[in-house]
């Protein structure tokens, strides 16, 4: 299998973008990624989307973008994880290159999620698990399924509602650091634990907001990469699983089962283990995420992820930080392209471009956690500095 690197990543403000339409948008990310690499459209190879879709108005939108982007008669796919869709289109560009069908290939991650009302916004996340089962029958939204896992991790392990906050207020804090985050404001505890009830104990503090954006990433074989960059990003693993679409399916609501196998399997490709990362992107699409990535990656012992929150330990300066960007909290989460957002960003953090927010880089290794839905799948990506 051949080794595989990024050379080039790209990224939109993330937000409510009324100013342009899905294939502007993603080509903001697209022609950033590109002048990153300092190629142009007729070296890519391959070209992958991720875009869950059915908020805008292009219902097959791959070859939209491929040809507003100028890279048709490039070969495109449209891949599709929910909430995990941009890790998808990066493993999709990655296999290809890995296995030497593509030299050059591009991930691109974009979503308009603002083009329809938030009701509908609501109601169509929450036919992302078993909908028949669930949304049919009982009317659960993505909140409600969180604030499940929130309630029995609080019951189990003594979790609180202020941990939960604590996650927010950092997320918030690196948001405002962030110039391409949607929300660009510290907002201090007392505040996130006085903001209205979504679905206990979860609030909207404690909530991703709907959001716009795209983000892209460009990989390479080992030999283009060597003769194009000095500074070339490896993917060291890649671990993806699933779960059950049906929640009462699953054991308990302690943690996600498919970021457990997930991360073992890129633990294992990248032969190293979690206390070797300098930083990492988890998914917070609820600060109970958040606090169960920790545990099910490995950071910490069970029951142990409120602890490490309120210790600090996920910001700079502590033993791993986490969602230095703000997260999917505080930066936004435009579903396709949340995956390729977090490759973006602990790429840059490898590279040391990340300013204010540069977090200390001593093994050189980053971390990419991507959950769709509440498990229904995941990807867990490994960054390193080396091969």
């Amino acid at each position: 299998m051949n080794k595989v690197a990024i050379i080039g990543v790209g990224h939109s403000k993330f937000g409510n973008r009324t100013d342009v339409n899905l294939s502007e948008l993603a080509f903001e990310s697209i022609r950033e990624s590109l002048n990153d690499a300092n190629i142009t459209q007729k070296d890519i190879d391959f070209v992958g989307v991720g875009t869950a879709g059915g908020w805008y108005e292009e219902s097959l939108p791959a070859i939209v973008i491929n040809e507003y982007a100028g890279l048709t008669p490039k070969g495109v796919v449209r891949v599709e994880s929910a909430c995990a869709t941009g890790s998808a289109a990066v493993r999709e560009c990655f296999t290809s290159i890995a296995s030497g069908l593509s030299d050059i290939a591009i991930a691109i991650g974009v979503e308009k999620m603002t083009e329809v009302d938030i009701s509908t916004a609501i109601e169509m996340i929450g036919r992302a698990g078993s909908y028949l089962w669930e949304f049919e029958n009982y009317g659960v939204t993505f909140p409600a399924y969180y604030a499940m896992y929130a309630n029995a991790h609080m019951q189990k392990f003594g979790t609180t509602e202020e941990q939960l906050g604590l996650v927010s207020v950092k997320a918030h804090k690196y948001g405002a650091m962030n110039p391409l985050a949607q929300f660009q404001k510290e907002v201090d505890l007392n505040s996130i634990l006085n903001s209205y009830v979504i679905s206990w104990p979860l609030r909207l503090y404690n909530s991703c907001p709907v959001s716009d954006g795209s983000s892209a990433v460009i990989l390479a074989s080992e030999k283009i990469a060597n003769q194009l960059t000095k500074d070339p990003i490896w993917i060291k693993g890649i671990g993806v699983a699933s779960d059950s679409a049906n929640l009462s399916r699953r054991p308990d609501y302690l943690g996600i089962q498919s970021t457990v196998k997930a991360a073992n399997d890129a633990y294992s490709m990248s032969k190293t283990s979690p206390k070797n990362f300098d930083v990492a992107c988890v998914h917070d699409c609820f600060s109970i995420a958040e606090i169960m990535a920790y545990e099910d990656l490995g950071f910490c012992k069970k029951g142990e992820g409120g602890k490490l929150i309120q210790e600090n330990q996920t910001y700079i300066g502590g033993s791993i930080p986490v969602n230095v960007d703000g997260g999917l909290k505080a930066k936004g989460h435009p579903i396709g392209a949340t995956g390729t957002s977090m490759i973006v960003e602990i790429t840059k953090q490898l590279r040391n471009e990340c300013g204010k927010r540069q977090v200390p880089i001593k093994n050189g290794l980053g971390l990419v956690h991507n959950v769709g839905g509440t498990g229904h799948s995941c990807y867990v990506t490994v960054l390193g500095v080396d091969k």
